[in-house]
């Protein structure tokens, strides 16, 4: 955002003018995208993947793949030209081959000259000045989370629900912990809903004290926790594997944070538990390394403590307390400053802000802009002076896209925009240096990454090869707006239109959503493959739209509000006023409506189909949770409190309360490896259907997760999709 001036185009975007909708949106005679290239190879570009800075900040690491083959490379900060780092011969078996990084990963060593490689499962140290590769492991189990100490003279890491030391110099492994079992007593490592609800995926088990000296970590009981059952289906016998899932209302793990001290092997245990079934779900070691900040988070989730716990005897004292009357959103903006103050990021007036708090008191410093709220706190720039952020303009569309902000740690000074024009701009900054890679792109077009500098400055481009199976420009492109919604709000929108439309004829509609508290599918940012199989929809004679309803992102913390102990009413009100809209177009047919969405997307299709049956012809739900009392504790009681303080509200949300209303064309598809949310969910709202008597179709994909991923299972499943809206809405059948 130095160039902080934008297009009048752009402007008009952000406070929700609509743009004209008959711009041209794709070349004339342009041969339709073919749906079998949506999701091949050559519909992606070939990007640096695995991006890794070096520890000071001059060198970035990467793999780079030609053809079959796959190596490590490297370029300055500075932007010179990349040069081989480690070849394909001298990386680890499963690391050289292949598109994509697969399994392999990689880490710098403190000073970096060794890199650590984890492939398969197994480590191995790269020397960089021999160029040597020493295998460190080679066990049955898997090594989790290695990481060097901040000496770089050991690795910690997590082996069957037990946490290891490894000196590298002598290559003597230790256990630190000997109590853990898969599945039951887990240390240094987070239980499945704290890595999928709290962690979002991107999990920390421990954390080495600055010093060297210790080590804190997780530690998991989980034997209270109910199982489920999940099935792969091979011959001649399926094979079971056992999942710990908490329900609403029931058992979560007991967690506890230890301070193992590594001189003398003693466990030291944080006294974090005056509120025994909280969450603890942040931990940040102090530069001094004699104080580990932990987040502790309440059950029922409207309460966030920041705890300061000494290391020298584990007692902890609340330095400040955020609550609200619905929830707490987490978020990972915590950091410690040099000068023993600390940031922390808080939707306290509505959106998301970061603050920054003295060595001492409670007053704190608002920093960054009115108009922009925060989306991802990167990280300090050079002397802690700006810290790096992903960020919003809060007015008309300005969600829909994000921006990258240096906001400056002394409250009065302006922060800079970095980042101009349309689109989505995310970074991956260097320590010490400042220097980031600028990862962009918008609705239209991918965007090749580039080098930039604190100061906003270029300082070269990454190698790219674009998609050799698709032309951007040759495809119908996204047209945003705001559309009247409910108690006269604007609600955000986009649209394709087919190319070279003829307002004449009449054209059947797909509509794609997801809902729930704070989300968004009105976004400028690249989509790739099932924002593709739109375009190649459009291409074909297809609207394709989505609208976001008042409980997203757009409308801030008390926008997400209207859904707390109440699930459908404010996605359905959402989904109806876009119908309206739509049927306001004389170039929509009105009874070729089709909607869809995966996950919260596919609970609330099937919301939108039972609750107003004859709005749409028909829907596909992709696996929907159809019943929140069999969703996860964490996720669900965040928003719905318990089943037993909210039984109202579940029964009503639940698409299953509703099902006997069908009376449209309904798709529900599931894998029966799904462990976020479970293929019972399908197959209840089954047999509630069947009882009945209300017609429906349902595509159940052996060992597929909670997504259609892979070179096989995705284009199928979207192809399936096709087969079902054409038959459904009317539409002649492509080639």
């Amino acid at each position: 955002m130095p160039s902080a001036r934008r297009s009048p185009a752009l402007l008009a975007l952000l406070i929700g003018i609509t743009l004209p909708l008959f711009a041209p949106v794709a070349s004339a005679g342009v041969e339709p995208l073919p749906f079998a290239t949506v999701f091949s190879a050559s519909a992606s570009a070939t990007s640096p993947e695995g991006l890794a800075w070096r520890p000071d900040g001059e060198l970035l690491a990467y793999f780079w793949t030609e053809g079959e083959q796959r190596e490590l490379w490297a370029m300055d900060a500075s932007g010179s030209e990349p040069r081989r780092l480690v070849t394909a011969a001298q990386l680890p078996p499963g690391c050289g081959g292949g598109r994509g990084p697969g399994g392999c990963a990689f880490r710098w060593s403190p000073d970096g000259e060794t890199i650590l490689f984890i492939a398969r499962g197994d480590l191995y140290l790269h020397r960089l000045a021999t160029g040597e590769t020493r295998r460190l492991t080679e066990t049955a189990a898997t090594e989790e989370g290695a990481t060097f100490s901040p000496q770089g003279d050991r690795l910690a890491y997590v082996r069957e629900a037990n946490l290891y030391l490894l000196d590298l110099a002598t290559g003597r492994e230790e256990a630190l912990t000997t109590d853990g079992v898969p599945d039951e007593i887990l240390n240094g490592t987070p239980d499945w809903v704290y890595w999928e609800e709290i962690w979002n995926r991107n999990a920390t088990g421990f954390w080495w004290r600055p010093d060297g000296g210790a080590i804190a970590f997780y530690r998991f009981d989980s034997r209270g926790v109910g199982e489920y059952p999940l099935l792969a289906y091979g011959e001649p016998y399926p094979t079971l594997r056992r999942q710990r899932y908490p329900h609403p209302g029931g058992a979560n793990s007991a967690v506890q944070i230890g301070v193992v001290d590594l001189a003398s092997r003693e466990v030291r245990w944080l006294r974090t538990d005056d509120r025994p079934d909280a969450y603890l779900v942040r931990a940040n070691w102090s530069p001094d390394s004699r104080t580990l900040a932990v987040q502790r988070l309440d059950r029922g989730q409207d309460r966030l403590d920041l705890l300061f716990c000494s290391d020298a005897d584990g007692t902890c004292k609340v330095r400040l307390t955020e609550e609200w009357p619905t929830w707490v959103n987490l978020g990972d903006e915590f950091r410690f400053l040099a000068d023993g103050g600390f940031l922390w990021g808080s939707d306290r007036d509505g959106w998301r802000r970061l603050y920054r708090y003295p060595a001492s008191g409670d007053a704190a410093v608002r920093l960054g802009p009115d108009e922009w709220a925060i989306s991802q706190a990167i990280g300090l720039g050079p002397g802690e002076e700006e810290i790096l952020c992903s960020a919003f303009r809060t007015a008309g569309l300005g969600p829909a896209e994000r921006h990258l902000l240096a906001i400056p740690l002394a409250g009065e000074v302006p922060a800079r925009e970095l980042t101009s024009g349309r689109g989505w701009h995310g970074a991956l900054l260097a320590p010490r240096t400042g220097t980031f890679v600028e990862l962009a792109s918008d609705a239209d077009a991918p965007r090749a990454p580039r080098l930039r500098r604190f100061d906003g400055a270029e300082a070269g481009a990454l190698p790219y090869l674009p998609a050799t199976g698709i032309d951007p420009a040759s495809l119908p492109t996204w047209r945003y707006l705001t559309i009247a919604g409910p108690e006269g709000s604007r609600l955000p929108a986009r649209i394709l239109l087919p190319p070279d439309m003829d307002p004449e004829k009449r054209h059947p509609v797909l509509m794609y959503h997801y809902g729930g508290p704070g989300s968004q599918v009105v976004v400028d940012r690249w989509g790739g493959g099932s924002d593709l199989w739109h375009k190649a929809l459009a291409q074909r004679g297809w609207i394709v739209f989505s609208v976001d309803n008042q409980g997203s992102l757009f409308f801030g913390k008390h926008g997400e509000d209207l859904l707390h102990r109440r699930f459908g009413e404010t996605e359905l009100a959402g989904q109806l006023a876009g119908v309206d809209y739509l049927r306001s177009l004389p170039y929509v047919d009105p009874e070729r409506i089709g909607i869809w969405g995966w996950s919260g997307g596919g609970t609330n299709t099937l919301y939108a189909l039972f609750a107003r049956p004859g709005v749409w012809r028909a829907g596909v739900a992709g696996a929907p949770v159809t019943d929140w009392t069999l969703y996860d504790s964490i996720w669900t009681e965040r928003y719905l409190d318990t089943p037993e303080e909210n039984p109202d509200g579940y029964r009503q949300a639940s698409p299953r309360t509703h099902a006997a209303n069908l009376a449209d064309g309904l798709l529900v598809i599931h894998g029966t490896a799904d462990d976020n949310v479970h293929p019972q969910n399908t197959l209840r709202l089954a047999d509630d259907l069947v009882k009945a008597g209300r017609p429906f179709e349902m595509a159940i994909y052996t060992g597929m997760a909670h997504g259609p991923y892979g070179p096989v299972l995705t284009p199928h499943v979207y192809a399936r999709m096709r087969e079902f809206f054409e038959r459904r809405l009317g539409v002649p059948s492509a080639p």
